[in-house]
């Protein structure tokens, strides 16, 4: 593996080929370990040409680390909206306010404070300090796994700690020390535009000469990847309450707990079944808590959706609905309040969503879209 030669052509060409068609990025644009900090957070799971818009936004609405600590948490969830993984940013948010505490509001040159951040792991650690810093520290991510494994015939489960420790043991050993924070960004670039999962380029590729998988034609083999468990599967009724009286035009939201999936979003109404079926799915809805007695009336399907996390898979239909007190006739309304047990025990805050405040409150991708859905047939209307 640490054949010295390998190592040194592997390093030489790989930073001539960055220094010609290194990917022009926002964020390679400045050395500003904040808005380098917050690239990294985005670009997690997430493709660069999704990040940059949001990138750009974020840095025009929080433009300093001090102003994102400032700023309220629903005005940074709101910003964040449609990215998913809201735990990065309720990480972030909180890791900057701990800099502010800690470190007078710049973020430390030290690895072991960078690494103690809410939300900072080895990668995105090594990504601030080798950019920022001109740290020789790696930054070991899917890509960087995937290149070292097909150039240096590895056969480690990709998939297992051990082997992500290995290899940033073996990448920081071989990180030239007066660029380290290029070696690590040309080490993401060749994984993500080269040397690709399914199909690797491996004609156009700088260090194709000496690399072991494409010698012995095992390139499509590699990285060894154990599966990953699959989702869990819930079904889930929803509700789309719609006003009256004072309250027409407007739909019920409410807002999820401060802690645990989706943290701190506002999301329709909405209950788990017992059954992988949507069976009893409007006698689910009419138990829905709800502040002030009153119940949910299902009036009928509006849409079938699904959505999947990393761990859970949600197959849900959706119910045009109307409110009841105590089970009479359709009535106004509720005031805002809290509603005990709304998920699953825990207390779910309730309000009316007016259609001009649909741009001033974050809702979850799966709501994203059943929200605009149902714009789309009222024409324009609440939500």
């Amino acid at each position: 593996m640490e054949n010295s030669s390998n190592v040194q052509y592997f390093a030489d060409r790989l930073l001539a080929w960055y220094d010609r068609e290194k990917r022009d990025l926002p964020w390679r644009r400045t050395r500003d370990p904040y808005r380098i900090w917050v690239s990294e957070i985005m670009l997690q799971q997430t493709r660069v040409e999704t990040v940059i818009p949001y990138y750009e936004n974020f840095m025009a609405k929080f433009p300093t680390l001090r102003a994102l600590a400032d700023a309220p948490d629903d005005e940074v969830l709101k910003a964040w909206e449609g990215l998913g993984y809201y735990s990065r940013i309720r990480h972030l948010h909180a890791a900057v306010r701990e800099v502010c505490e800690l470190y007078g509001g710049e973020v430390p040159d030290d690895p072991e404070a960078v690494a103690a951040l809410p939300g900072v792991g080895p990668y995105t650690a090594g990504a601030i300090l080798s950019i920022a810093f001109n740290r020789p520290v790696p930054a070991v991510d899917g890509n960087v796994m995937r290149v070292v494994s097909r150039f240096f015939l590895l056969e480690d489960d990709v998939a297992r700690p051990a082997t992500r420790a290995k290899m940033e043991t073996f990448v920081g050993k071989m990180m030239p020390r007066d660029r380290p924070g290029d070696f690590n960004q040309a080490m993401m670039d060749l994984g993500a535009t080269v040397c690709t999962p399914k199909r690797p380029g491996c004609l156009v590729c700088p260090v194709m000469e000496r690399c072991e998988a494409r010698l012995q034609g095992r390139e499509h083999e590699l990285p060894v990847k154990s599966k990953a468990k699959k989702p869990r599967t819930e079904y889930r009724a929803v509700a789309l309450i719609e006003g009256t009286g004072a309250h027409a035009g407007r739909l019920l939201i409410r807002q999820r707990p401060n802690a645990g999936l989706l943290a701190g979003m506002w999301e329709l109404p909405h209950v788990l079944l017992p059954a992988p079926s949507f069976e009893g799915a409007e006698d689910a809805l009419r138990d829905c808590p709800l502040p002030g007695g009153w119940t949910v009336v299902p009036f009928e399907p509006f849409m079938d959706i699904e959505h999947e996390f990393s761990h859970i898979r949600w197959v849900m239909r959706v119910y045009l609905a109307g409110l009841a007190e105590d089970g009479a006739a359709e009535g106004g309304a509720p005031e805002s309040g809290a509603a005990e047990g709304g998920f699953d025990g825990n207390v779910a805050e309730t309000r009316w969503l007016a259609p001009d405040e649909r741009d001033r409150v974050a809702f979850p991708n799966v709501f994203i879209r059943i929200l605009e859905e149902y714009r789309k047939r009222k024409g324009g209307g609440a939500g």
